[in-house]
């Protein structure tokens, strides 16, 4: 098939978002506020599907048309252009202003979302009760006391903390009305897509490695016998099969899906071996459902039922947005998602439509997944101890230690890299064959 090498950056957004925002306050400021029922840009034709009963018809003039990754079977016709909203910005604070003040946008006053330039994360200054205040990187007692967590905690519970984890570092759940107006937007789904959502998809990036790092060590830490290992094993995969089947938190579950595949796990021959052997359930789910699955959502031939999903599948979205080498720029997420992230990728472009179709499909449905996650964690009493073992807060301070925790993202993550390969040489060394 044929590839290309092609090149994101962050202009990705001026394209898709600013130029139809730029135009419509220039229509605003010409034509006054009376005048913006009448200027409303043309809709999603995927989300016209749900809530239009006019199909509006696609320009001949614009780019070729994708399939909508939350649309079934019966809706094929339907298709998701890279174009910006109805719903966007400049529109909600039109309407938002003139229910305060008429004249707002006639004076020419507009309010800009809050950009946010430092990150969620405060690991130094974070307060744990399972941790002492400076504490050293993989400090042996703090690592056993969450051994004992993760194997007492069931992998439904797991799943739940993580999924309400995941939902407030995304902005799906517990979002203010001060933060939506901070935000611009009323979900983080939307406010990813972006241009000031720059600070949130960094923070979904840090959070979906270091939970990837941490259940990693949490594996290959395991000194025991094959049989302890496979246990661990076993239960992770429980674990991501939760996430994925009961939760719908197709984030949280991409990132337990990747630390099992991490070359230092899956290179354990005779751990999976006695995984085999000894939970066979849990080798043929991973085997022939979870991990097929998770390869087709990240090619864009599998996508998650809507309305089951929690947290959709953004991590290929937000690492294309991310990519910022082609202006010039360097920032500390261009490393490697898997060990070391080229800054090009050599993709299939039908696979990039569809990430970024689907990007703009899921900045429409944030109430949509909003509703889900209440739904599927109604009455959840969640254990203190047992969330903390999935914050990121907690997990930066437990694998770097108190003085590491926020240094230079890509050193982190090349340090982490040699210390999983020494874990994984010393539980089952190389032959000299390999």
């Amino acid at each position: 098939m044929l590839k290309i090498r092609y090149v994101f950056s962050t202009d990705i957004f001026e394209k898709l978002n600013l130029a139809n925002q730029l135009n419509h306050i220039s229509h605003l400021q010409n034509h006054g506020p009376e005048a913006s029922e009448s200027s409303t840009m043309t809709s999603s034709p995927s989300f016209s599907t749900h809530s239009d009963p006019i199909d509006p018809q696609p320009s001949p003039s614009r780019s070729p048309s994708y399939l909508d990754p939350f649309l079934s079977e019966a809706d094929e016709s339907c298709y998701t252009e890279v174009y910006p909203s109805i719903h966007s910005y400049v529109e909600r604070l039109h309407t938002h202003q003139q229910s305060i003040s008429v004249d707002s946008l006639t004076t020419n006053v507009c309010l800009s979302p809050l950009v946010q330039t430092v990150s969620a994360f405060k690991p130094t200054t974070y307060h744990s009760a399972l941790m002492p205040w400076e504490n050293k990187p993989l400090e042996i007692s703090i690592l056993q006391r969450v051994k004992d967590l993760l194997d007492e905690v069931d992998p439904r519970t797991a799943a739940k903390h993580i999924t309400k984890a995941d939902c407030k570092v995304a902005r799906i759940l517990e979002v203010s009305p001060e933060e939506q107006s901070m935000m611009g937007v009323s979900s983080g789904m939307e406010l990813l897509t972006l241009p000031h959502g720059h600070q949130l998809r960094q923070n979904l990036l840090e959070r979906f490695e270091t939970m990837s790092i941490l259940l990693a060590v949490h594996l290959l830490g395991s000194t025991g016998s094959h049989e302890e290992r496979a246990s661990v094993l076993h239960k992770i995969i429980q674990i991501a099969a939760e996430l994925k089947s009961n939760m719908g938190n197709m984030f949280g579950f991409a990132a337990v899906m990747r630390a099992l595949d991490l070359p230092q796990v899956s290179r354990l021959k005779q751990t999976w071996m006695t995984l085999r052997q000894r939970h066979t359930e849990g080798a043929v789910l991973y085997e022939t459902t979870l991990r097929p699955y998770m390869k087709s959502m990240s090619i864009g031939k599998e996508s998650s039922s809507l309305s089951n999903t929690t947290v959709p599948h953004v991590v290929p979205l937000l690492t294309l947005l991310e990519t910022s080498s082609a202006v010039g720029e360097e920032t500390e997420m261009d490393v490697e998602m898997d060990v070391e992230m080229d800054v090009e990728m050599d993709v299939e472009m039908d696979v990039v439509m569809f990430h970024l179709g689907a990007g703009r499909t899921i900045a429409q449905l944030g109430c949509i997944f909003q509703s889900n996650a209440e739904n599927k964690l109604q009455g959840f009493q969640e254990d203190p101890e047992v969330l903390e073992l999935f914050l990121t807060d907690f997990q930066m301070r437990l694998l770097w230690g108190y003085k590491g925790a926020e240094k230079n993202q890509a050193q982190r993550y090349a340090k982490y890299n040699q210390v999983l390969n020494a874990l994984s040489n010393k539980l089952e060394p190389a032959t000299g064959s390999h």
